[in-house]
């Protein structure tokens, strides 16, 4: 009797085990959220940094995984700032300037408009399911929200961090909050998702809170302020000569 309540109990967890999801299930549902055909945004990044706080607006095309145009509407000194990226390659111009820099090598480490984001992150492939490996290590709660917890590791050498961590929700499939680390184990940026809303029949980030831990400041909150999926955009908007227009 003793030997079939025990066989009884192996088969449970078993069966229990097998109705969690797998590291790499949860990425790509992660990714189905985060990725789209195309897209078009608002949105408001607040910078908090040591001297002050600055407010930005701008407003991004997105097409697939290798094009995005963005042009900052506000401030004053910031605005008719856009940024151009096409596979692998960045350029930004600036109206005050008049001129068309290209972003890259040691420059891409460098702060995005002044805040905890780097180009580098700006560059990254959005689909984290191409440039990670993904195991589920546990569960935990997150704002009273039931979390899996993922251990990303990065699939090839040269990626911005060797590791992540991410609390994942359970049924909307956003991280509600993420470490990136370096190769070495050191923590090197945060992620907070402050407010989530659903659009389209997606869940997707409404605002966030980003922190990169080796600089000072409160971190750089994000706020979509608005965002439309599959939408038709332009052909043009994605050249260089869009840049000066």
């Amino acid at each position: 009797m003793k030997k079939l309540i025990f066989i009884l109990l192996l088969i449970n967890c078993s069966l229990l085990y097998a109705q969690e999801p797998s590291g790499k299930t949860i990425l790509e549902k992660i990714d189905k959220n985060y990725t789209s055909e195309n897209r078009k945004s608002t949105s408001t990044m607040i910078i908090k940094g040591r001297r002050g706080t600055r407010t930005l607006q701008a407003q991004s095309w997105i097409q697939g995984l290798d094009k995005s145009f963005t042009q900052y509407l506000s401030p004053p000194r910031e605005k008719g700032t856009k940024m151009l990226k096409l596979r692998d390659e960045l350029w930004i111009y600036s109206p005050s300037t008049d001129r068309i820099i290209k972003i890259a090598g040691h420059m891409l480490r460098r702060s995005l408009m002044g805040s905890d984001v780097s180009y580098e992150d700006f560059m990254e492939d959005p689909k984290l399911s191409n440039i990670y490996k993904a195991k589920l290590i546990g569960k935990e709660k997150v704002d009273a929200r039931n979390c899996y917890i993922l251990e990303l590791t990065a699939k090839k050498e040269g990626l911005s961090y060797h590791s992540r961590k991410l609390w994942v929700d359970t049924q909307r499939y956003l991280p509600l909050k993420e470490h990136r680390y370096a190769k070495s184990g050191k923590l090197l940026k945060t992620l907070v998702i402050n407010e989530v809303f659903k659009v389209e029949n997606r869940w997707y980030p409404k605002k966030m809170t980003f922190k990169d831990v080796l600089k000072k400041g409160s971190g750089t909150e994000f706020i979509i302020d608005s965002i439309q999926f599959n939408v038709k955009i332009p052909r043009h908007i994605f050249s260089k000569a869009a840049l000066r227009k």
